[in-house]
């Protein structure tokens, strides 16, 4: 209880230095890890801060000495390098290391994303954190025997030699640290020597042959950027596709008689000189009007209308065919069309009287 309320206490202090980096000890944000560090100093912990390597170089480091190392998707080989020659013999711990972490320090595969949010028991040999329990929003399990696994083969805190893998580092940050038994497991994971070293890799340190994770070459902002952009334009497309009710019909403003169209058309053909066509759309009418007197349908095959009108009006099929088939000649000159025009009037005549 006393731990938890010195965590309590210094989530609620400030007026010291802040910064805005995932788990960084002056972050007193809801990700930050500003209790951790203040309640580390607390229980006589002498904490350093090193932001960047050459302020890592700088600092003391050796044996008694534990250094903590977040934001690791900084972390590149020359710096990672430099890392490792400067701790030592030091009690090195890797707060969420990403594969390419790993894979430099030949350590095999990265870790795999769980859930923790129902709490995960240490469940290993290791007295310091016998009886314990982590839970938080999600963690990083790594290959190979450790505390707080999963049964699969996979825990959360890994050791390699002098070398510890810690996958939650949830569990660090300061909206998380009370939940379970997170700020005991943080305070013996890292409280074990006098002297604890709390290093921020920085970006700026790189150099050209570095590899690290496009997360950490990225603002922070652009997450959140990429997901506002998205819903704004699912919203603009639910705005602009949208039916506002059923569809309306609206007056022509101009109302052109049939007469008129039919008119305009001949002039067209007329000044074209196509007579052909004109011939076609009269002979096309006729049928249409034949088949309809007749009560033969739309769709009724031209050489049965043919049959059916040279029966009904008495005249030879080779007659009717020559004026109103499909393939019957064209007029040769504007008489001729002109004569045609009126042989199918009066064969209209005579479907009608029939």
């Amino acid at each position: 209880m006393a731990l938890v309320a010195a965590v309590g206490v210094v989530l609620w202090t400030s007026g010291e230095e802040r910064t805005h980096a995932r788990l960084d000890p002056a972050n007193p944000d809801a990700d930050g890890a500003r209790a951790v560090a203040r309640v580390l100093e607390d229980q006589g912990v002498d904490l350093s801060v090193a932001r960047g390597a050459a302020e890592l170089e700088r600092t003391e480091a050796g044996a008694g000495t534990t250094v903590v190392v977040t934001s690791t998707q900084s972390l590149g080989r020359s710096t990672l390098d430099r890392l490792l020659d400067h701790a030592g013999s030091a009690r090195l711990v890797l707060v969420d290391p990403g594969v390419a972490v790993t894979d430099e320090l030949g350590l095999g595969a990265g870790g795999s994303t769980d859930p923790l949010g129902s709490g995960r028991e240490a469940d290993c040999d290791d007295p310091l954190f016998d009886g314990l329990t982590i839970e938080a929003d999600s963690g990083l399990s790594y290959p190979g025997s450790g505390c707080f696994g999963d049964g699969d083969g996979r825990a959360l805190l890994v050791a390699h030699d002098d070398v510890l893998l810690f996958g939650a580092g949830d569990a660090l940050a300061n909206d998380q640290v009370l939940r379970a038994d997170n700020a005991a497991v943080a305070l013996r994971l890292l409280g074990q020597d006098q002297r604890l070293v709390w290093y921020v890799p920085a970006v700026e340190d790189l150099v050209a042959q570095d590899e690290v994770s496009l997360g950490s070459l990225v603002p922070d902002w652009i997450a959140p950027a990429i997901w506002l952009l998205a819903l704004t334009v699912l919203g603009l497309v639910l705005w602009r596709g949208r039916r506002l009710g059923p569809l309306a019909t609206e007056p022509m403003p101009v109302v052109v008689k049939a007469i008129e169209t039919t008119l305009s058309r001949g002039r067209l053909y007329r000044r074209a000189g196509d007579r052909e066509h004109a011939a076609q759309a009269l002979r096309r009418a006729a049928r249409d009007r034949a088949a309809e007197r007749l009560r033969l349908g739309a769709s009724t095959d031209p050489r049965t209308l043919v049959r059916d009108v040279a029966r009904h009006v008495g005249r030879t099929e080779a007659e009717v065919d020559a004026l109103i088939g499909p393939h019957a000649p064209a007029p040769a000159t504007d008489t001729a069309l002109i004569a045609l025009a009126t042989r199918l009037a009066e064969l209209d005549r005579e479907v009608r009287r029939t």
